[in-house]
C-alpha cells in the first residue's frame, strides 16, 4: 500500500522512556518530572492551553487531580508558542486554577514528547515508561450517556497492575504549534 502522508519525524511508542520535563512553573518556581515522581508511583504530564476551548472544561477535574490521586504526579505544561506567561497568569488566576502548571511556551517540551494538541494527557510510571497517552476522555459531559472516560480507566489499570485496556487514545483540541503561527505578519 502506498501511504500519501508518510509519517515523518520522531515517532513514539507505549513503554518508550520520555523525556524529563524541567520547566517553570507559572506561580514561581521550577519543576521536574523526575523530582516529581520521587514519592509517586507515576505521574501525568498533560499539554495544556489558556486560550484552548477544550481545555477549559477539564479545570474542576486538574484543580482536584492530585487529591484524587494522591499516588500520581500530575504537570501541566502550557505548550502553546503564542501564550505568554503574563496571559496564562492571568487565566490562572481568572479561573481559579490551582495544579501544577508549568510554563513550555517555545513548545519544546511539547516537541519532544510528540505532542500535537491541547489537551494531550501522557501517562508515565516511576521510570518515565510511558503507559498511556491520548485524551482524558472523549469530550462528552459525564451526564451524557455516550460518555467515554480514557484517562480514569488507565489510571485504574495502572494502579492495580494490570495491562492497560486501551493505552493509546486519539486526542484533539488545539494546535500546540502550526503552520499558521510561523507564516509572516503582513504590517501596513
Amino acid at each position: 500500500m502506498v501511504s500519501y502522508f508518510p509519517r515523518v519525524g520522531p515517532t513514539q511508542s507505549i513503554g518508550d522512556v520520555m523525556p524529563d520535563v524541567q520547566l517553570p512553573l507559572v506561580a514561581g518556581g521550577g519543576v521536574t518530572l523526575s523530582g516529581r515522581l520521587r514519592e509517586r508511583r507515576g505521574a501525568v504530564v498533560l499539554f495544556w492551553s489558556a486560550g484552548c476551548a477544550h481545555c477549559v472544561r477539564y479545570d474542576g477535574y486538574l484543580n482536584s487531580f492530585e487529591q484524587r490521586h494522591p499516588d500520581i504526579a500530575l504537570i501541566a505544561v502550557a505548550a502553546r508558542r503564542t501564550e505568554t506567561i503574563d496571559q496564562i497568569r492571568l487565566t490562572v488566576a481568572e479561573r481559579g486554577l490551582d495544579f501544577p502548571l508549568a510554563y513550555g511556551g517555545d513548545a519544546g517540551t511539547a516537541t519532544a514528547w510528540i505532542a500535537p494538541q491541547t489537551p494531550r494527557a501522557y501517562l508515565v510510571d516511576r521510570d518515565r515508561a510511558l503507559v498511556y497517552r491520548g485524551a482524558i476522555d472523549n469530550y462528552k459531559y459525564e451526564t451524557d450517556p455516550a460518555h467515554a472516560a480514557y484517562l480514569e480507566p488507565a489510571l485504574n489499570d495502572f494502579r492495580h497492575g494490570r495491562p492497560l485496556a486501551r493505552p493509546d487514545t486519539p486526542s484533539f483540541g488545539c494546535a500546540i504549534e502550526s503552520v499558521y503561527y510561523l507564516l509572516p505578519k503582513i504590517t501596513r
